[in-house]
Formats: C-alpha cells, structure tokens, sequence
C-alpha cells in the first residue's frame, strides 16, 4: 500500500513539476470545445461550466502545494474584482487533501468559486502542469491557455478580445 502512495506522490510531482519552459508562457488555441464539469464548490454546492455560457470564464486549475499557484492567485482576485460581472473565474483545486483547501482560500481571499476537482480533469483539459488557465468564450470555446505564472495584463489582452467581440 505504501509503495503505490509513493507511486502516486511520484507521478503528481512530475505532473506538477512539468518544464513551462516547453510550453509557451500563452498561446492562442484553434477553438475547442471546453470539456463540461459539474464540480463540488467549497460550500458544498454545485457549479456546472456549461451553465455559464454566455459571458467568459476563465477556469484555473491550482493547488495549495504550488508555488507559481499561490503567486497567481492575487492576480485572479484583482481581475475578478475588476472584471466579476463579465467574467466568470473558477479555481478548480487538483489537491487530494480537500480539508487544506477552504483555509488556504481564505488566507489568500479567493473572491472567486473555488471547486474541487482533480489532475483528471485537468490532463482532460490538456493541461502541462500547474498552474494552468484556460480562457473559455462565451459560447463554450477554449481559445488560449495561459501556463504558469500570469499577470493581469496578460489576462486582460486575452479576455478583451472576447469582450470587445460581445
């Protein structure tokens, strides 16, 4: 039992620890569609993706573990504080210990749903590591990930486009 832990902890941490470097910072994606989820969120309800078609979202796979993760987090507070009525930002945690989660939210004033998931999901995503983000138009449509550490202006450039377009 204990070896399969160990194998486990292994996989997550080259999962987690997967070089941004081979992986643009940014890149624009040909539109596909955004895998769908319903997810537990921190106060135990449900969030469905699809049922925020119509505006933006971005959705951010994290976890408490992560270092370039934590340094993401104010930048996506800023940006929900700034742009929360036109765009929807959801945290999905990849953590297995869910009791860690909802502190760390609170610490670090998540103003934004913050919901369990998993590194399944996230691999279904096509995510390289974490953190990743995915900008997901209003129809449904992922058209760019962001990988690693980003910063508003970066977010603000990706999501204008799809403002501007509405």
């Amino acid at each position: 039992m204990r070896r399969a832990l160990w194998l486990c902890a292994c996989a997550a941490a080259l999962f987690a620890c997967e070089p941004v470097d081979s992986v643009p910072q940014s890149a624009a994606r040909a539109a596909e569609p955004a895998p769908d989820f319903t997810l537990e969120t921190l106060d135990g309800g449900e969030l469905t993706l699809s049922s925020l078609r119509g505006k933006p979202v971005l959705v951010d796979f994290w976890a408490t573990w992560c270092g370039p993760c934590e340094e993401t987090i104010p930048v996506l507070v800023a940006f929900q504080r700034k742009y929360g009525e036109r765009v929807k930002v959801l945290g999905v945690s990849v953590d297995w210990e869910r009791e860690a989660v909802a502190p760390f939210a609170r610490e670090h004033a998540m103003n934004y749903p913050v919901l369990f998931g998993d590194e399944g999901l996230a691999l279904e995503y096509g995510a390289p590591g974490f953190p990743t983000l995915f900008v997901v138009d209003a129809g449904g449509q992922i058209v760019e990930a962001h990988v690693g550490v980003v910063s508003l202006p970066e977010l603000e450039a990706s999501v204008g486009k799809l403002l501007d377009a509405n």
